[in-house]
């Protein structure tokens, strides 16, 4: 509907909103406001989301085509690359650690379970202790996750230890450690040529930092730094990135920062701790106001079943005038 001509007495001709088309504007600004607010996170809701979108994740991450031939050709640009700015140190951290085997199954481990553990954990930190913070710096993590799924179909990329004469050793394979699930018997079960980004960076790197921003405790927050530190060195130490791996889950990172900055006009870590109360809304606080018609049904019952004074002036009244004899 357009807006309606109404003609004053001056003769001049103002244009009046519509109504209707008003209402419709005012009902679509709030339904973006709303999506916009901090709301109290729904314990099923999360589990279930969580759930899905990790199940969504490897599926997608999977079904990229193992594009082997591409894969090895990055690998080999990308560690020239290295060598020409002076970074390609993988290979010297990979044998150093590997010759101390306690270090480098403890790293295996490290890899294979504290991605999930930590990122989980820090999840459930902020559904109970940071409620308001909670589904912005989840946004971020989505939104890292998702285009890193982006970059692993646009480019497939070898880790280290399956480059051609890279001379890299595997640690899962030489330890015989649950360490990798593109190593082993487990091989089969994952992509191995999706390197870049490197999602234990991006991931660490998400739970250290929501860590150190919130956290009360100063030792804990230096644990939140440590964190993707110490997953940056076992990344490399295993051979399962190059350093610029890192760097693509790091720019992941700051997509996803930017995601929810635009969404919720403010960086997650400023938001309120706590869900504000929202106000009743208009309808549903003038519904509350106005009594309902089977409220007022029945008050007409009762006063209809009330029996009623006589009127001033009869015989029997209060009111009534003597009789004249």
């Amino acid at each position: 509907m357009a807006d309606t001509t109404v003609t004053t007495q001056s003769g001049r001709a103002e244009a009046v909103p519509d109504p209707v088309t008003a209402s419709v504007a005012d009902t679509e600004r709030g339904f973006w406001r709303r999506l916009r607010t901090p709301r109290r996170p729904r314990i099923w809701f999360e589990i279930l989301l969580i759930g899905v979108s990790y199940w969504t994740y490897s599926l997608i991450r999977n079904a990229v085509p193992e594009q082997r031939a591409e894969a090895l050709r990055n690998a080999d640009w990308i560690w020239k690359a290295e060598q020409h700015l002076g970074i390609a140190v993988e290979q010297s951290v990979n044998h150093a650690v590997n010759s101390v085997t306690w270090l480098i199954v403890g790293m295996n481990y490290y890899y294979a379970t504290l991605h999930f553990i930590v990122t989980l954990g820090v999840l459930v930190w902020l559904y109970r202790r940071h409620p308001g913070r909670y589904a912005a710096t989840r946004l971020v993590l989505f939104a890292t996750t998702g285009v890193a799924l982006v970059g692993y179909y646009l480019y497939p990329l070898a880790p280290p230890r399956l480059m051609n004469g890279g001379h890299f050793v595997d640690t899962v394979m030489v330890h015989q450690t649950w360490g990798s699930m593109a190593s082993g018997d487990l091989k089969h079960m994952s992509n191995q040529y999706a390197a870049m980004p490197s999602m234990h960076i991006g991931w660490s790197l998400w739970s250290g930092l929501t860590i150190f921003a919130l956290a009360s405790v100063p030792w804990v927050r230096v644990l939140g730094l440590l964190y993707p530190t110490a997953t940056l060195v076992v990344i490399v130490a295993t051979a399962n990135h190059f350093w610029l791996d890192a760097v693509g889950g790091m720019l992941c990172l700051a997509f996803g920062f930017t995601v929810a900055r635009l969404w919720y006009g403010r960086l997650p870590y400023t938001l309120p701790r706590l869900v504000p109360v929202a106000p009743p809304s208009p309808n549903r606080a003038r519904a509350a106001s106005t009594p309902s018609r089977r409220a007022v049904v029945d008050g007409d019952r009762r006063d209809e079943e009330r029996p009623k004074a006589p009127p001033v002036g009869s015989p029997h009244g209060e009111g009534a005038l003597p009789r004249r004899e």
